[in-house]
């Protein structure tokens, strides 16, 4: 599905989950929902719209919140964190019983995560961890394990070439997601761990990718242009990982836009998309390591539980699987989003 319908879903779940309200802008504060004071009211801040992987994420969320009878104030932040932090202010001044929220990165949330304490107002981090003064300003995470997924991804290249000389270096061109972003730091590390302890596998060349199809198409094709191939210098690239699919995507068009064959070089993404476990069938993709966007149900558990006074695990992950070209492709039915 194209990025324009699933926006345009979008806008009906919201106006559903955000019940009473006639757009997003005008969604009814807490002060006059008061005839219903058992309602839940949710102030959720997401980033923006970049993926299909970020859309389905916020659906699950919003269908989730309906299903639940939760009332929801969504903010998009367009990749901009000061657009989240007046959109968590703007809860807390509505006076919402609990804020969730996805972080653009790790720092800078200390000051308005205290003003939310100090309002009484749980928080809960979606999907992306952060770094904070006092651990107490939040009250648990939930989403994936970053460092996990990384892991998984090299785990593969491992296997796949177990049987290849010690002494014929395998080069890896990594793509990896927005700088300080914490899905990015730990599937960097979790990555490395584990081919750190292979010689044969060298990264000779890594760039942000930010998340973003048209960043992955810049950088693959800003390589082919510059090396006359897919190379970098005279060293040519034998895999590449990348940290989401909307990059991986970038990357196969310009790879079929310079006429290089997808399955001459080894692809690893993370995500989970269901045209990336698709593309294992035709051998364009070799693994795909699922990053599972429907937090929404486990999220309003969590919630529901704040609400009533409860504490929550510091952690809650989502998990998520494994495809590889290894696979009977009988295992992908139905998977993906």
């Amino acid at each position: 599905m194209s990025e324009r319908p699933r926006i345009k879903k979008l806008g009906k779940i919201i106006l559903v989950s955000a019940v009473l309200c006639t757009s997003l802008a005008g969604c009814k504060k807490k002060a006059e929902a008061e005839e219903d004071n058992s309602q839940i009211i949710l102030g959720f801040s997401q980033i923006g719209a970049e993926s299909e992987w970020r859309i389905r994420n916020t659906e699950s969320i919003l269908e989730a919140a309906a299903e639940n009878g939760i009332q929801i104030l969504y903010e998009n932040a367009r990749q901009k964190q000061e657009n989240q932090l007046q959109a968590i202010h703007s809860f807390i001044i509505s006076q919402v019983d609990v804020i969730a929220f996805v972080p653009i990165v790790e720092t800078g949330w200390d000051n308005v995560l205290q003003e939310a304490k100090d309002a009484g107002i749980p928080v809960i981090v979606v999907d992306r961890m952060i770094k904070t003064a006092d651990k107490s300003l939040y009250a648990g995470l939930i989403g994936e394990d970053s460092f996990t997924e990384g892991r998984k991804a090299a785990e593969f290249l491992v296997k796949k070439y177990n049987s290849s000389k010690p002494d014929e270096p395998l080069n890896i061109l990594e793509i990896s997601g927005t700088e300080n972003s914490s899905p990015a730091y730990e599937r960097a590390r979790g990555f490395r761990s584990v081919i750190q302890k292979e010689p044969k596998f060298r990264i000779i060349h890594s760039e942000s990718g930010d998340f973003l199809r048209s960043k992955g198409h810049e950088i693959a094709s800003k390589i082919i242009s510059f090396n006359g191939g897919l190379s970098i210098g005279q060293n040519p690239i034998d895999i590449i990982f990348s940290h989401n699919d909307a990059m991986t995507w970038g990357v196969l068009d310009a790879l079929r836009e310079n006429n290089i064959h997808a399955t001459t070089v080894t692809i690893v993404t993370i995500d989970g998309e269901r045209k990336s476990i698709e593309a294992l069938t035709y051998g364009a993709i070799n693994c795909v390591v699922e990053c599972n966007p429907n937090t929404g149900p486990k999220l309003c558990e969590l919630v529901k539980m704040l609400h009533e006074g409860k504490p929550i695990p510091p952690i809650t992950y989502v998990d998520g699987e494994v495809f590889t070209e290894f696979d009977s492709f009988t295992k992908f039915a139905g998977k993906g989003f």
